[in-house]
């Protein structure tokens, strides 16, 4: 008996030993998470358009730049003057001419700047596309693993409900069983190979869903989620998560940006009120011009200002059409944040309010496991009803579904709240190699102010004092007594 509890002993601390490694995402999760967010069809169309936006701002900052341009023609020319009679020649022509903007009303700074921003609004919704996908696919391997996990449990459940009906079934051909317990007994077991049915279904269509977001099946062998995705800690509270998340979070860094690059619109429509002023320079070489026989040559370097003074309300109206989409901009950085803020607050919520469950989930199948043994033990002698029998079978069957979908529901709160912090790539260690940091891609802003944008607001959660419940409803009751 001393030699089995040291046994024990060393098992429990060696299991204390390794749980902080075995706390960290399993191997086959971060593969399929990283397949999927260099893969995944919707993810790849952000990263595409990135890499447009970058070269857009590169269109934009070729008008700092001088324009060369080189024509050559040839061709038939009649000439016919006055008392001179016609003139049939080939003229032909061959000019160098450069083009340099000298001033624009800000307009190249402000589509410089307009398309940078532009770029980090894309590079942001890329990082939230890919923060989306890893999402998914941790929702998608958890409930692959849930759901053969109730495939399991559903087999054991009509098992043992196909045991009980042959066992009553038995009885009642030997006359010392009741019809009608056979009845019930069928009953019961048709329900178990329904529960069983739907398992197999719901582990179908799960099956589909990951095939669909990494591009492969599930293997068989897939590494248990343990209680966590990484090792860190969550916020303390979700007031501290939010706070954190308005400057992690790419979708509400997204909407930010596009306010930018809504303003860097105003700013652009603006310059069509401004004199534009260019450098410009030719030269000219040209035979037989104008039906003069011989060479001729024409060079020439000025300065040209362009004014517009009226242009039918154009630039007017693009005026106001910027600053429309400037608040439409502004609206859309609003519902991100309001967005954030409930997603966020559910999340955190969830992953906390899942743990205290657990606790009494797990209590609860232990419990009905040790009353369904007491009830099949007196039941063979007689003590037990058959109703009393089956309703243990199919409480149990219940609780252990239950536990087990808590179980991967608070796996999974914890993925929906570091996504809304935007870490959960970085929580799976997985990373896009292609993809530069924001700082490289022109990020120069400190940081996000809440308190410009909509406060770090999240509705407390009840707290049940469950003790003065109590004693209120029993002091009500003894009230109604008397």
């Amino acid at each position: 008996m001393k030699k089995v509890r040291t046994l024990v002993c060393l098992a429990v601390l060696s299991t204390l030993q390794i749980a902080p490694a075995a706390a960290a995402a399993p191997e086959a999760l971060r593969d399929a998470v990283r397949k999927a967010v260099v893969t995944n069809p919707e993810v790849q169309a952000r990263w595409h358009g990135f890499q447009a936006a970058d070269a857009d701002q590169e269109t934009a900052r070729a008008g700092y730049y001088p324009q060369v341009d080189v024509s050559a023609s040839i061709g038939r020319e009649r000439l016919t003057r006055p008392n001179t009679g016609t003139d049939d020649y080939t003229h032909r022509n061959a000019t160098l001419s450069l083009n340099q903007m000298v001033y624009d009303g800000f307009f190249t700074k402000s589509e410089v700047a307009r398309m940078g921003y532009a770029k980090l609004a894309r590079y942001y919704e890329l990082v939230d596309a890919s923060e989306g996908a890893a999402l998914e696919v941790v929702r998608a391997y958890g409930d692959v693993l849930r759901y053969r996990e109730l495939v399991r449990l559903a087999k054991a459940n009509y098992v043992e409900h196909k045991q009980i009906s042959d066992q009553i079934g038995e009885r009642a051909g030997a006359g010392v069983g009741r019809r009608v317990d056979l009845e019930q007994a069928t009953g019961r077991l048709a329900l178990a190979e329904s529960n069983l049915l739907t398992e197999v279904s719901n582990l179908h269509d799960v099956s589909a869903r990951y095939l669909r977001l990494v591009g492969e099946m599930p293997p068989e062998a897939l590494g248990d989620f343990g209680d966590k995705l990484a090792a860190g800690p969550l916020p303390a509270n979700a007031s501290e998560a939010l706070r954190e998340a308005f400057n992690t979070s790419p979708a509400l860094n997204a909407a930010v940006e596009n306010v930018r690059a809504g303003q860097a619109l105003v700013d652009s429509r603006r310059s069509a009120y401004h004199p534009r002023v260019d450098l410009q320079a030719y030269k000219a070489i040209d035979h037989n011009l104008d039906g003069v026989s011989g060479r001729s040559t024409d060079s020439v370097v000025q300065l040209v200002l362009n004014y517009n003074l009226f242009r039918g309300g154009a630039d007017q109206a693009r005026l106001r059409q910027a600053a429309e989409q400037l608040n439409q901009s502004r609206d859309l950085r609003e519902k991100a944040c309001r967005d954030l803020r409930q997603t966020l607050s559910i999340a955190y919520n969830d992953s906390q309010r899942l743990v205290e469950q657990l606790r009494y989930l797990d209590q609860h199948q232990l419990s009905i496991e040790k009353a369904r043994e007491a009830y099949r033990r007196q039941f063979d002698i007689g003590q037990r009803t058959l109703l009393d029998l089956l309703d243990t079978e199919n409480e149990y069957f219940q609780a252990r579904r239950a536990y087990t979908n808590a179980r991967y529901d608070q796996v999974i709160a914890q993925a929906r709240t570091l996504n809304g912090l935007g870490k959960l790539m970085s929580a799976l260690d997985v990373a896009r190699d292609d993809l530069p940091p924001a700082s490289e891609v022109g990020q120069d802003r400190a940081g996000i102010d809440p308190a410009t944008i909509c406060p770090p607001d999240a509705p407390l959660p009840l707290q049940v004092d469950k003790a003065a419940l109590l004693a209120d409803t029993l002091r009500e009751a003894g009230g109604a007594k008397r």
